[in-house]
């Protein structure tokens, strides 16, 4: 590619450039110039730039950051999972990202966040309209991003992602063939993604915002089908051989019960690889 056309292309930058986030700038590489921050630069995806920086704390930003950025795709991991973690990764670390760009004009922020800002436990259908009204600190926090993005004074897309699975992500499916897994029946409701979607709708959604397309200020991204754990767990022992259940054995998850509605980001478009769990653990388990 001539260099003249590399200067032309969209820059963006993916601030917390790890699992997802390096998945999500990979695939962006092919048509913008792609800025990934990370503690250890080191680590970011082949054709991305990385830029060496802690968010929590704000010196190490300064100079750091590239000028004319258009979108910033904000996709921290809490480097401790309680309160003060959470915190620091989606509150503190926004707020001093958004301090260290205030002087450029961003077509989009997109906050990576997630369904657990939900506290529903009632089987209950839920999608961007719904209360969010978390009863854990954690998500607490998520929501106080969120707020944090949707002020910031840029135009704004949470992405609320529901449960991410996939290769790099095999722990249940793990668990489940080795026994550690045999939730009570009928178990709560599940939602989930597979870790390609994932990345594919926060590319496909920075793609309409790039074209000036309308974006919504929310996205509930989970799959087409919700289902109760203990169907996904029956389901996978029909599939590959598992151990007996281990007497210990975990019984689910603590994420409540709910039905995640992904219908606002069918109508924009984005159309799933995975669309249930049979697509994505049958993948899952033919590639071993």
């Amino acid at each position: 590619m001539a260099i003249a056309d590399r200067n032309s292309m969209p820059r963006i930058l993916v601030a917390g450039c790890g699992k997802l986030g390096g998945t999500i700038a990979s695939m962006l590489t092919e048509s913008a110039q792609v800025y990934g921050l990370r503690r250890n630069p080191a680590k970011v995806p082949e054709g991305v730039t990385g830029i060496g920086a802690d968010l929590t704390h704000p010196e190490t930003l300064t100079g750091m950051l590239p000028e004319n950025l258009e979108t910033v795709i904000y996709c921290l991991t809490p480097s401790s999972y309680d309160e003060q973690g959470y915190r620091d990764a989606y509150v503190n670390g926004l707020a001093n990202l958004l301090k260290a760009i205030d002087n450029q004009h961003l077509k989009r922020l997109f906050f990576i966040s997630s369904t657990s800002v939900y506290a529903q436990n009632d089987d209950s259908l839920v999608d961007e309209t719904s209360p969010a009204s978390p009863s854990r600190v954690t998500g607490q926090q998520i929501l106080a991003g969120e707020k944090t993005a949707l002020n910031s004074g840029h135009p704004a897309t949470v992405i609320r992602f529901s449960g991410i699975y996939g290769p790099s992500r095999g722990r249940f499916l793990e668990e489940v063939i080795d026994g550690r897994m045999n939730p009570t029946k009928p178990a709560p409701f599940s939602n989930r993604i597979h870790e390609d979607d994932a990345a594919a709708a926060v590319v496909f959604l920075n793609q309409r915002a790039l074209s000036g397309r309308r974006l919504d200020t929310c996205y509930v991204a989970s799959d087409c089908e919700p289902v109760r754990l203990d169907e996904v767990v029956d389901w996978v022992r029909q599939q590959v051989p598992c151990a007996e259940p281990l007497a210990d054995a975990r019984k689910g998850g603590r994420a409540g019960s709910k039905r995640c509605s992904n219908q606002r980001l069918l109508q924009s478009g984005f159309t799933f690889r995975y669309p249930d769990f049979r697509a994505g653990y049958r993948d899952m388990i033919d590639k071993g």
